[in-house]
């Protein structure tokens, strides 16, 4: 008899357990925007627009999934154009690129350095770079960039004064 109510007891116990838990996972996933559904965006449905004033003038922006300003997975295209330059720059988390189309180019370091060719990057190129790792950019020929990963999404300049969001003197 004792056997039989201590088995049982176990068994609502972790019966309890197992449904406090899910419940408590389910509603921390609601909480924090974790809601799953599907985005399905041919090229013609994706909104562009002009890219955030922390990037150089020139650069077109698509955001296709999440908010990037926003804690949570985010999903962008950065449309440049040929020539365009980012200046040595950092981020706070990891950034994950794929070239849709064009070259663009990647170069390690908190100077840009004429003698360093960096890697070219032509079209199904992907790259990923650690949070604090300095680095710069150009597109030899317009290029789209999608940009994937947990934001929010920041860019940091090595050099403030190549900060476009700082007037200039």
């Amino acid at each position: 008899m004792k056997i039989a109510r201590s088995r049982t007891f176990i068994t609502v116990f972790i019966l309890m357990t197992f449904v406090l838990v899910t419940a408590s996972l389910a509603r921390d996933m609601r909480q924090k925007g974790a809601a799953v559904h599907e985005i399905i965006l041919t090229p013609n449905d994706m909104k562009w627009g002009p890219a955030p004033d922390a990037l150089p003038a020139g650069a077109a922006l698509a955001v296709l999934e999440g908010d990037p300003a926003k804690h949570g997975p985010f999903t962008m295209r950065l449309k440049v154009p040929a020539n365009y330059r980012i200046p040595p720059h950092w981020h706070a988390s990891p950034e994950h690129v794929t070239v849709i189309s064009g070259k663009f180019n990647l170069a390690k370091g908190e100077k840009v350095d004429a003698s360093v060719k960096g890697t070219e990057l032509p079209q199904g190129s992907f790259f990923m770079i650690v949070p604090k790792s300095a680095h710069y950019a150009w597109a030899s020929e317009e290029t789209v960039l999608q940009l994937h990963g947990r934001g929010p999404w920041t860019i940091t300049y090595v050099n403030p004064a190549d900060d476009p969001r700082k007037p200039k003197k």
